[in-house]
């Protein structure tokens, strides 16, 4: 099985799940952002309007755009995955303050989603990290 049909398998799950997830309903009216997931050995850009994922582009090129991006390492993102994660990889606070986590771009749309965003990142303990 090549790495990209996991990639692209990832992608369709995590968005089914994400989008029929009952809390991002209730609260995403207005979560429309676009973000990266800098996962070291592979990268995502997530695309969100009013709550519901639009496009998840899987090895996305340098001119692909996106407003925030969350970098770490493989093994971070399989951490932060686990159900239950380990200590300090339980959030992106945590991650990014003890572990290797980065937050990087226009950090107001970040936290203007803070809460869905946090919601949606949760949902990979159910779909598991793609690396």
């Amino acid at each position: 099985m090549s790495t990209t049909y996991v990639a692209d398998r990832w992608a369709a799950e995590f968005q089914r799940v994400s989008d029929d997830d009952a809390e991002l309903s209730a609260h995403g009216r207005y979560f429309s952002c676009g973000y990266l997931l800098d996962m070291g050995e592979r990268s995502y850009i997530v695309r969100v309007h009013r709550g519901k994922i639009e496009e998840i582009v899987v090895d996305p090129g340098p001119l692909e755009a996106y407003q925030f991006a969350l970098r770490a390492s493989a093994d971070t993102w399989r951490k932060f995955s686990q159900d239950p994660p380990p200590p300090m990889f339980h959030g992106i606070w945590a991650a990014s303050f003890r572990e290797d986590m980065s937050l990087e771009g226009d950090l107001l749309v970040l936290m203007q989603n803070l809460r869905c965003l946090t919601r949606q990142l949760e949902l990979l303990r159910v779909t598991g990290a793609p690396v």
